[in-house]
Order: structure tokens, then C-alpha cells, then sequence
């Protein structure tokens, strides 16, 4: 009955030509097809290993209403979707039918999961139920930047964290990977990351400590009016490359302190030929027990300032590292106020 992989990411959009524009122009994803009918437009974008719809359209506009550009669906491939509908109804969840005959289950938010069976042949699956026409003459780029679906982070609201990923454990047979008490300055806020037992699927499942001040959390609840998805996190093989281009073709990248860096040297003894150059691209380090990983977000292209996106290289590590989410919490926060 378990889940597996994320087999594509479905964002709706109130301006679809600036939301594609973004992903493909400044982020390199390249358009694979079209699908255009009498509710919504979508388009299929491809980058690595990871896949992304993008759609407008009348049957968006509900969810665009309350949350504004966003996360709609993450699909799931399952080893066996009969049994972990089963397991979805055993856990007290609903289990939708689609007009592609695929059950759709509701998560958290307005997000729903798409069950597709898992492919013997390896290949991706294009999201069913849909008219596709590929897309002709797309040019390719000689190198994809980014490679693949790192972790997808979930802002839940206060006192909602135990429950959901009780759910998604019993329902989806997620494991749990680590959980961790996040403090900066007068601010708090609780994490659980669960992962598939194929490494697939890797939540990061926030909610913020209402016992504190207000931050970032409760703005995106505030802004999202709700839970959602707060980004999308991408693998690349070489996160200062990936970063230099991505700023020349328009992407805004959050901002680190000069002073992180020279604490960095302290912690991370072993880079510290690499620090220069992690400054100049603005780039956060850590390790875990498995090795470093280096990490970086973009700030939100989309009008509410909810959803945006994040690069990360793993040179071994498997999980986050302390200094760095309470680094990259830090780096929000400060956009945050800027941006309010």
C-alpha cells in the first residue's frame, strides 16, 4: 500500500504565460505538451526528474479565489493504489473518483494526492485524463541545472503537525525521518520530516509555536488562508553554477549575512577553500553524520509572497542540518519584513 514517488506536481495559476515564463526562462524547464479543454489549460514542464503542470482556467478558479498562485496536487505512484485507498479510508480519509478513473485523496489545505500505480518501465507518467499534445521544435538546453525533487516543505496550521503526519504514515506508509524544535529570537516553530521507504517522497511538515511571537509561518497561513505547500525544494549537482545563471535570467535569490559565512568556517573547518565562493553566491552550508549539503531560496515570484522555491546540492548528507534551518528561517523572516 505504499507510496512512492512524486510523479509530478500540478501548480494552478491566475496568469498562466508569467507563471511558465518563470519556470522555463529563469528556472530551465522546458514545456513537453499542452492540454487545453472547456475548464483549463495546462502545460506539462520537465526538468531532471522532475515534472510539473501548470494550469489555468475555469475549474482553478476556487482555489485561486482562497489561496492565490499555488500547490494543487502532488501526485503519488503507489505500489498498490486499491490497498492504499483502503488504508486511506481505514485512517478516516476520503478517496474522490476522477473523471480518468484515478482516486484523488484529499490532503491537507485544498492540496489532494493523485494515485497513479507505479510504472514497471521506469518512465514518467504524464498525468492521465488529460488530451495532451506535445509541444514542437522546444529547444533542449545543453545543461539541466536542475535534476530532480529534493523535499517538498508544508505549512500546517498550529496544533494540526501530530495529526497529519499520523495520517500520512498510517495512510501512505511514510516514514518518519527526523523531527525537530526550531527557535530564532522570539519566534518558534515545530517540524516532522517524512520519507518514502523509496527515498521518492520527502515532506518537510512545518506548523509555527503560537506560544511565541508571529512569524513567517503565520504569514504564509495568513496569506495562503490556510495549509500548503510553502516551496518546492530542487536538486542540482552544482548549486553555485546553477545559482550564477539563474540570477542572469531573472530569478531572486534571498539574501546572507556576511557574518554567516564567518561562523561557517567554524563549523564546516573542512570547505573553507569553498567559503569565498559560497559568499558570492550567497549559499548556505551544514553537514549531517553523512556529509554537507548546501542550500539556497529563491524569494516568491507570485503575488501573495507564499510559494517559492529552493536549490540544494547533497554531498552525502541525507537530512537538513540544524544550522541551516534555522539560517534559511532566518533568511525568510528578513524578506518577510522587507516585503511587509
Amino acid at each position: 500500500m505504499a507510496a512512492r514517488d512524486i510523479e509530478y506536481v500540478e501548480l494552478y495559476t491566475s496568469d498562466k504565460h508569467e507563471a511558465i515564463d518563470y519556470l522555463v526562462s529563469s528556472l530551465g524547464f522546458a514545456k513537453i505538451a499542452e492540454s487545453v479543454n472547456f475548464t483549463m489549460s495546462s502545460t506539462l514542464l520537465r526538468q531532471g526528474d522532475v515534472q510539473l503542470v501548470v494550469t489555468a482556467g475555469p475549474a482553478t478558479a476556487e482555489f485561486l479565489d482562497k489561496h492565490g498562485d499555488g500547490v494543487a496536487d502532488i501526485a503519488f505512484s503507489c505500489d498498490d493504489v486499491s490497498a492504499t485507498c483502503a488504508a486511506v479510508v481505514a485512517e478516516g480519509g476520503v478517496v474522490l473518483d476522477s473523471a480518468d478513473g484515478n482516486p484523488v485523496v484529499p490532503g491537507f489545505g485544498s492540496v489532494c494526492h493523485t494515485l497513479l500505480p507505479a510504472r514497471m518501465d521506469g518512465d514518467a507518467w504524464i498525468p492521465p485524463g488529460r488530451r495532451w499534445t506535445a509541444v514542437p521544435g522546444e529547444p533542449r538546453r545543453s545543461a539541466e541545472r536542475i535534476t530532480g525533487l529534493d523535499h517538498i516543505a508544508i505549512c500546517l496550521e498550529a496544533g494540526c503537525l501530530a495529526g497529519c503526519t499520523d495520517f500520512y504514515r498510517a495512510a501512505f506508509a511514510l516514514d518518519w525521518y527526523s523531527s525537530e524544535f526550531i527557535e530564532v529570537a522570539d519566534q518558534a516553530m515545530d517540524s516532522i520530516v517524512l520519507r518514502s521507504r523509496s527515498g521518492g517522497i520527502t515532506f518537510t511538515i512545518l506548523e509555527p509555536d503560537t506560544s511565541r511571537n508571529p512569524g513567517q509561518l503565520d504569514s504564509f497561513l495568513d496569506q495562503n488562508n490556510g495549509a500548503g505547500v510553502q516551496h518546492l525544494a530542487f536538486l542540482t549537482d552544482a548549486i553555485v553554477t546553477a545559482v550564477g545563471e539563474f540570477r542572469r535570467q531573472g530569478v531572486k535569490f534571498l539574501d546572507t549575512p556576511d557574518a554567516y559565512y564567518d561562523l561557517l568556517r567554524e563549523r564546516c573547518p573542512e570547505i573553507c577553500e569553498e567559503i569565498a565562493e559560497l559568499r558570492s553566491a550567497d549559499v548556505l552550508a551544514d553537514r549531517d553524520e553523512c556529509g554537507y549539503l548546501l542550500q539556497l531560496f529563491t524569494r516568491s515570484p507570485y503575488e501573495r509572497n507564499t510559494l517559492f522555491y529552493e536549490l540544494i546540492q547533497r554531498r552525502g548528507a541525507r537530512g537538513f542540518g540544524s544550522a541551516n534551518i534555522r539560517a534559511l528561517y532566518e533568511a525568510v523572516e528578513r524578506d518577510r519584513v522587507i516585503v511587509g
